[in-house]
């Protein structure tokens, strides 16, 4: 059946059966609700899961056949789409196991905000997400954004796969009805552009710095003491040309996809915060896949993890072969990173309280 990605109730039609029984029966109204349930019984379901016992079609000895929904906001062309959803794509597929996986990029389903709350309801499967957009279902998740929160990207690979972050997991799912976080990667650590170099706190001082609106970004601002300013991404560009900002802070990659060398003369690697992804599933994942399904995705979201610093290291090795050639911009790569560290640090250790800090604390608390 044909889909219609921006329409939210379209995007599960080739669900199993008993998922789209339910949505068209709330659609149709009680007539044809009493009809849909018939076919049930006659099909041998037991009830509205398939099978009465929760495992996704395993009471008959197999698996039901499930398409899943996975979205994102990133281009066709970023590692988070190669070598991220396509890989947990490819990989859930080839477990054979009754399941097929649809990639919806370039904000298709759309933008953060929106995606979050459909995979609270089950309308998005699969999510690719920032740590600082699960903040608006639970506030201490943003800390994972948190400026100089983990040492490097190998840091927050171990946050989130030894432990550290169990507490942090059970409490989203807690609060967000049910959404588990299955992993997380950096996408590469975000760096300073401006008209002049960055190598320590002292020269953010004056400078109109544009980070992004939410909530962790602007006390990231705070902590490095840079002046924000929010513009919209789509309007950077043109922001950082007119001199509306005099500079901003993002991975290579957006920096690269964006062209914002074109309008800066200095790229500072500064690493001041790990771009975190992390990669949730709606709540059916508990109770509408087969135990073989659920175990399925687990490897396919852990085998993308795996894949996702060899890719990221290569297209940003890429990107910086490109500039350092043409000449394009200037890159400064001796910022005073400790210098901003111990600010960070400090700032955050006093301006975090309660889920926060133990949050931020927690993830200080597993670096090597």
């Amino acid at each position: 059946m044909n889909r219609q990605p921006n329409i939210p109730l379209n995007r599960h039609m080739s669900r199993r059966t008993s998922r789209m029984n339910r949505r068209r029966a709330t659609a149709a109204g009680a007539a044809v609700l009493v009809t849909l349930l018939l076919l049930t019984a006659c099909s041998g379901s037991g009830n509205g899961n398939g099978n009465g016992n929760g495992n996704g079609g395993e009471g008959d000895g197999g698996n039901a056949e499930v398409e899943l929904t996975l979205a994102h906001s990133y281009t066709e062309d970023q590692p988070q789409h190669t070598c991220g959803a396509q890989a947990i794509k490819e990989e859930a597929e080839a477990a054979d196991v009754g399941i097929t996986v649809e990639v919806f990029p370039n904000s298709q389903l759309g933008g953060d905000a929106d995606r979050i709350a459909s995979v609270q309801s089950d309308d998005v499967d699969i999510d690719i997400q920032g740590a600082s957009a699960l903040a608006a279902v639970y506030e201490p998740a943003g800390v994972v954004d948190a400026a100089y929160a983990f040492d490097d990207a190998a840091h927050l690979d171990r946050f989130f796969a030894d432990g550290s972050a169990d507490q942090l997991k059970e409490d989203f799912k807690e609060a967000s009805g049910g959404v588990s976080i299955l992993g997380a990667w950096s996408a590469g650590a975000r760096q300073f552009t401006a008209n002049k170099a960055i190598r320590e706190p002292a020269d953010l001082e004056g400078l109109r710095m544009r980070f992004p609106g939410s909530g962790q970004y602007l006390l990231n601002a705070q902590a490095l003491g840079a002046e924000a300013t929010e513009v919209a991404y789509e309007e950077l560009y043109l922001a950082l040309q007119q001199g509306v900002v005099d500079g901003q802070e993002n991975p290579l990659t957006n920096i690269d996809a964006s062209n914002l060398v074109e309008v800066q003369d200095y790229v500072s690697m500064s690493e001041h915060q790990q771009n975190s992804n992390l990669i949730v599933v709606a709540p059916s994942f508990d109770s509408e896949l087969s135990d073989e399904q659920r175990t399925a995705l687990e490897d396919a979201v852990a085998s993308a993890v795996e894949q996702m610093p060899g890719c990221v290291e290569d297209a940003e090795q890429e990107i910086l072969d490109t500039w350092e050639q043409d000449g394009s911009v200037e890159i400064v790569d001796d910022v005073d990173q400790e210098a901003f560290a111990q600010q960070t640090d400090a700032w955050f250790g006093e301006n975090l309280s309660g889920d926060s800090l133990a949050v931020y604390e927690a993830i200080r608390g597993s670096a090597e």
